[in-house]
């Protein structure tokens, strides 16, 4: 069902980017849709995952990060996966913030289908949807700055990939080990 909304609604952001003549935006989009079925996909031949023999997810914390004025733990798999989600977000955001700019229309991240549903690459393990949602917005905010931008001030380019640099990611998580 969840997917089915997922799609309901982006083909409601892919109408209106058609309608308003954002043909760089309406591009990202598909392509981020279509990355986001690729990763169902895959999801549900995983669907039969069995936690119990996961040797990772029960795992002790030994990482800690402050979100809302409040202290949470992970294992290095969770912090793994929070970094992905800031990492992902980036280079999705640098993709829709250059097919706004493309398509001359104003700076708008949060007017993008890929920053509302902010699921691209979360795979359901070690963290809670809301918390990749939340870090994943925190990539792609700057991501978007950057693309639109047409800059480097929070990430880089290499290898065909967009990365967020080192120093932004850790202000983002401020990761603290428990050790």
């Amino acid at each position: 069902q969840q997917t089915r909304r997922q799609q309901q609604q982006a083909q409601k952001y892919l109408a209106s980017f058609q309608n308003q003549n954002r043909q760089s935006q309406y591009r990202f989009q598909q392509q981020y849709v279509e990355r986001l079925r690729d990763q169902h996909r895959r999801l549900q031949n995983e669907r039969d995952y069995d936690y119990d023999r996961d040797p990772y997810f029960y795992t002790a914390p030994n990482w800690r990060y402050l979100r809302g004025g409040r202290y949470y733990k992970t294992n290095q798999y969770g912090a793994d996966v929070l970094r992905q989600a800031v990492n992902t977000g980036y280079e999705e955001g640098f993709q829709a913030g250059q097919a706004d700019q493309e398509d001359g229309w104003r700076s708008s991240p949060r007017d993008s289908y890929a920053y509302r549903d902010a699921t691209s690459g979360y795979t359901g393990y070690y963290v809670d949807a809301s918390e990749y949602r939340h870090y994943f917005r925190e990539g792609f905010r700057r991501g978007y700055d950057d693309g639109y931008d047409r800059g480097s001030q929070y990430g880089s380019y290499t290898d065909g990939k967009y990365f967020i640099l080192t120093n932004v990611l850790s202000q983002i998580l401020n990761l603290q080990s428990l050790n």
